[in-house]
């Protein structure tokens, strides 16, 4: 298989840009309402949602109609290519609904072993993250810049993000408990932005549980492009999502993991 990664990235920027003018219309709207997809609990999705998939489905039907695409609210569509985009339009659709800028666009592509490239999008703030080829960039209203993960740090000066315990098990929950314990500063409810943060050398881990693919893949590429490491609870590679655990680098992946090991 062969692919350019500069196209790649190029379609993924129109496919941003397009989400971008679906979603923020209705962003802080006082009439926006949300529909329950969860029996159990409360797992929202918007017409933004579907807007925005919508409008990065239309892109690659014009421009890479080839491809296969795998996305939250649409389900998958078959291609010929051996690659597959990967699309959350809105992930943290409940911090959307609660109007936080926590959300974002989560696009992502690859082969079947995981992906390549991958963009978080934050549309209303205007910051664009995007990794591919072991480069990774910001792009926002303070300019544009390469980013790189954070240095080693020992866990007990680190910074965790989660979005526990909105997500995962009572078992998972005790198992980020046994991380967080140690660590200097934990914060919650970050959504796709606390990865955004781990690349860009702001934060040291996040944590999670209860993944979907389309959930973690773009933070794969773009965290890995920028020095960092994601694998599952257990080492192992998180692209098919479960459990996820997003290190700035190898030691407080380390680190983290045998403590994880110790309690899941």
């Amino acid at each position: 298989m062969t692919y350019s990664l500069s196209e790649l990235t190029a379609v993924a920027h129109e496919m941003a840009d397009a989400a971008r003018l679906a979603i923020l219309p209705y962003f802080r709207t006082p009439d926006l309402t949300a529909e329950n997809k969860l029996a159990g609990g409360f797992d929202p999705v918007t017409v933004a949602d579907r807007a925005a998939e919508e409008a990065m489905r239309a892109v690659l039907a014009r421009l890479r109609p080839q491809d296969a695409i795998m996305g939250e609210e649409f389900g998958a569509q078959a291609g010929t290519s051996g690659l597959t985009w990967v699309l959350d339009p809105i992930d943290g659709t409940r911090g959307f609904v609660a109007g936080t800028p926590t959300w974002g666009v989560l696009i992502a592509v690859g082969p079947d072993s995981g992906p390549v490239l991958g963009v978080i999008d934050q549309p209303y703030i205007g910051e664009r993250f995007v990794g591919a080829g072991g480069q990774a960039h910001l792009s926002g209203p303070q300019g544009e810049m390469q980013i790189t993960t954070r240095a080693p740090r020992p866990l007990a000066d680190a910074t965790v993000f989660t979005t526990f315990p909105e997500v995962g098990t009572v078992h998972e929950r005790a198992g980020f408990d046994a991380v967080a314990g140690k660590a200097r500063l934990v914060r919650y409810g970050m959504d796709c932005y606390a990865y955004a943060l781990v690349a860009a050398g702001q934060a040291d881990l996040v944590i999670e549980a209860g993944l979907n693919n389309y959930d973690i893949q773009a933070p794969i590429a773009l965290i890995e492009a920028a020095g960092g490491i994601v694998t599952d609870w257990s080492g192992r590679p998180a692209h098919a999502g479960g459990r996820a655990l997003a290190a700035a680098n190898a030691d407080i992946l380390a680190e983290a993991l045998a403590i994880l090991r110790d309690v899941s």
